[in-house]
């Protein structure tokens, strides 16, 4: 992976990690990072699912990868926040 490929899949993650906390009601008590790692993963995840599904690829915005990405992250923000924040 190159130093850009690296840098867009960090920035897709911070968006689809905030966008999976938007998506949770009131206030999740995790850092920055690990809304950051988990909407990464979420991203990865999501469109690894929507090709598997067989929606990766349409013409125009890939709205139902995107659903998939921010569920995936709301899941993943909901998790980490039991498991590491909830202390």
């Amino acid at each position: 992976m190159e130093i850009s490929g690296l840098l867009t899949a960090i920035l897709i993650g911070i968006v689809i990690g905030v966008l999976g906390r938007l998506a949770l009601p009131g206030r999740q008590r995790i850092g920055v990072i690990w809304t950051i790692l988990v909407g990464v993963l979420a991203a990865l995840l999501g469109t690894a699912i929507a090709a598997a599904v067989g929606v990766s690829d349409t013409d125009g915005v890939d709205w139902i990868e995107l659903a998939l990405q921010v569920a995936l992250a709301a899941g993943g923000v909901a998790a980490v926040e039991r498991f590491k924040g909830g202390r």
